[in-house]
């Protein structure tokens, strides 16, 4: 009895050491389990009923499924593939159930997991009855699984052949691009040692040499793709590093640059041509000419500016202008050595740079050949063209050693043998010394626009019979106050070319409108004054008004203005000139041809113009004292009665002129017989002695 007692009470005792070990057990279990993050379940599949250790998504709390547990927190998208995989496993077409799904915790919030189970028990028609396993959460992995697979598709797909070699360059693994541009299949190049097709085993050791001492090697080489064709391509070979900073692959990028290269050129082409002739433009110029410079070595500069080149836009149109360019430039390019380039620099102006040679005899039998080239007549558009050009010639480094200075001269040159037309002219110091003198002239102009250095003097215009005042000229006079009055024949000229010449005109006009009204107000006055209009102002479209502007100002009735025109400005275009004409004749403005004789009028233009006088030019007055120089004033004063035209000698001084116009009836003279340009101060003083004398007179005859 106390046998059985002693065995009862170390039974009992064993059971409470067991189960205090059972107890540890699970407790260390637990603790491994909620130590590795993972969540344990045991499913009893017959009740439904899951078990779950270290739960950390709230799964004990959700709505069990119809067939999976925690069915409702799986993602709507993972459905099938868990319900699928599940029924393989238990159909025993698995050793293991495993899915990869997204799981929903407590706060709604998807988790992705690895979930692994296997049935443990069956029941007896062998149908499973309960299942444990662990689910896991590879939320981590999966983002880098899916950063990996972005990486890859990102290299499958890019353009660029890319190449992967491992520490010792044999080839790994590479993308569909490589095998377009080279040809061939993966197999082929997988565990080949890295070669550059075309360049030796010694180029690619010093490939290699420098890419151990940089970690990176790029440069452009030439390498034939798949059809044998050598492509220029950029090689950039890049290492790659494992976390202990050790060398486990190279990275090996082919870029073909045949489209960067042809989109280069283009791009080229469409900086450095131009684009009407297809010749180099002006920023290629200077860089060229710059580069020659730097050389040292001689070489000539010939600009070429084409003569009245505006006349074809402005009469034909800037499309068939730009016709004549590219084929003067076809015809001109083929004239030009080997060594030398033909450069449009804008507009009708080009250039010609002559390398290696300042031999005067090469450069000017080059030049004249050019001059004949381009005045021999283009046929454009049905139309027969002649046009000439200009050539201003430089020499370098004699003439200047940079681009800029060369041009300049080069322009200046150009610029004085365009005043002899169809013509060349090398360079030289006092051609400097006037283009100097002319900027000065014309920064001159500008500040006296501004200051009101421009005044009018006035020449009486006089009865040839009468002896009486009938009108006068008003002439600009350009008075500085450091070089006192300059010439009309120094700046009129250089105010023509840029322009100053339309401010100049205006100035004038309400000037001497002003005057007149004055005069006429003080009973001193009541013919024309006559004012030149010059071609820069002839041309404005708004010419009528401007000049109605002036005369509304100045309340002056258009009857006392008279406007003199050049014979040269309105044979420009005469079709047009007439219209200009009738314009301002309809206003009640009398018109006058300044200069006639001088220029090449067509009588059957000079009948259709709406004038009222014409001016002998000073040329022909001085010519009167030879018989053949007498016949031509009497012709021109012939012609001008013939079309009821009043005929006005300028420049006359002396008695015999006056005597000798007289008898070949010409009513009114103008000049230093009678008086020169005067002030408007001196010339109010004249009308007031012109007119104390023909009041006597008036008396005598009353």
């Amino acid at each position: 009895m106390l046998l059985l007692l002693a065995y009862l009470l170390w039974t009992n005792r064993q059971l409470k050491l067991s189960a205090q070990q059972l107890r540890h057990s699970e407790q260390r279990f637990k603790s491994t389990v909620e130590g590795s993050g993972d969540t344990l379940w045991d499913w009893n599949i017959q009740t439904g009923e899951v078990v779950r250790i270290n739960d950390k998504y709230g799964l004990n709390s959700a709505t069990p499924g119809r067939f999976i547990p925690n069915q409702q927190r799986i993602h709507p998208q993972d459905i099938n593939i868990v319900e699928k995989l599940l029924k393989e496993h238990f159909a025993q077409k698995t050793a293991f159930f495993e899915a990869s799904y997204r799981i929903k915790d407590e706060s709604g919030k998807y988790h992705w997991v690895l979930d692994r189970g296997k049935v443990i028990e069956k029941d007896e028609n062998q149908i499973p009855s309960r299942m444990t396993g662990t689910v896991r959460d590879i939320s981590h992995f999966k983002s880098t699984e899916e950063r990996l697979n972005l990486f890859a598709k990102c290299v499958e797909s890019l353009t660029d052949a890319i190449a992967i070699y491992d520490k010792n360059f044999r080839l790994v693994d590479l993308n569909p691009s490589y095998l377009k541009l080279f040809g061939g299949n993966r197999e082929h190049y997988l565990l080949k040692t890295f070669t550059l097709p075309g360049y030796d085993s010694q180029f690619v050791n010093q490939v290699k040499s420098q890419l151990m001492q940089t970690e990176h090697w790029q440069e452009e080489l030439k390498l034939r793709n798949a059809s044998g064709v050598m492509l220029p391509i950029e090689v950039t070979i890049d290492e790659i590093k494992n976390n202990h900073g050790q060398i486990t692959n190279y990275v090996v990028v082919y870029s073909d640059l045949t489209e960067r290269k042809k989109a280069e050129s283009q791009l080229h082409n469409l900086s450095n041509r131009d684009r009407t002739t297809g010749l180099p433009n002006r920023n290629l110029f200077f860089t060229n000419l710059e580069k020659l410079s730097q050389q040292g070595s001689h070489h000539a500069l010939l600009v070429f500016d084409l003569d009245n080149f505006k006349k074809i836009n402005d009469s034909l149109g800037h499309q068939l202008g730009d016709a004549l360019l590219a084929k003067l430039a076809m015809r001109i390019s083929k004239l030009a050595r080997q060594q030398d380039t033909f450069y449009r620099l804008g507009g009708d102006e080009f250039a010609l740079i002559m390398s290696g040679t300042n031999d005067i005899h090469t450069i000017t039998r080059t030049a004249k050949q050019f001059l004949a080239a381009i005045a021999t007549p283009l046929k454009v558009a049905n139309h027969e063209l002649v046009i000439t050009s200009s050539v201003g010639i430089v020499l370098c480094p004699e003439d200047g050693k940079s681009p800029e200075s060369l041009l300049k001269n080069a322009d200046t040159a150009m610029y004085h043998a365009k005043q002899k037309g169809n013509h060349y002219l090398f360079f030289n110091d006092s051609m400097n010394e006037q283009a100097v003198k002319r900027l000065q002239i014309e920064n001159l102009m500008r500040f006296g626009l501004k200051e009101d250095h421009f005044v009018v003097f006035y020449q009486p215009k006089m009865d040839i019979k009468t002896g009486e005042l009938v009108g006068m000229e008003a002439l600009v006079r350009f008075v500085t106050p450091k070089k006192g009055i300059i010439s009309p024949g120094v700046f009129i000229p250089i105010a023509e070319e840029t322009g100053q010449i339309i401010e100049i005109g205006e100035v004038v006009l309400d000037k001497a409108c002003r005057d007149v009204k004055r005069w006429v107000d003080k009973g001193l006055f009541s013919g024309r004054v006559a004012v030149n209009l010059s071609a820069k102002q002839f041309g404005l479209p708004d010419l009528t008004t401007r000049i109605d502007i002036i005369l509304q100002k100045n309340e002056l009735p258009s009857y006392f203005l008279e406007l003199e025109i050049t014979e040269g400005t309105v044979m420009d275009d005469p079709q047009e000139a007439i219209s200009i004409m009738r314009s301002l004749s309809a206003k009640g403005i009398h018109l006058a041809m300044d200069d006639f004789g001088t220029g090449y009028s067509s009588l059957a233009y000079l009948k259709q113009f709406p004038l009222n006088t014409l001016k002998v030019d000073k040329a022909f007055i001085d010519d009167m004292h030879s018989e053949r120089g007498k016949n031509m004033v009497d012709s021109i004063v012939t012609i001008a009665h013939n079309l009821d035209l009043h005929v006005v000698a300028e420049g006359v001084e002396s008695e015999e002129q006056l005597k000798l116009l007289e008898t070949l009836n010409c009513e009114t003279i103008q000049g230093y017989y009678y008086s020169k340009p005067l002030s408007a101060k001196d010339f109010e003083r004249f009308l007031q002695a012109q007119n104390e004398e023909v009041r006597p007179n008036l008396q005598l005859v009353q």
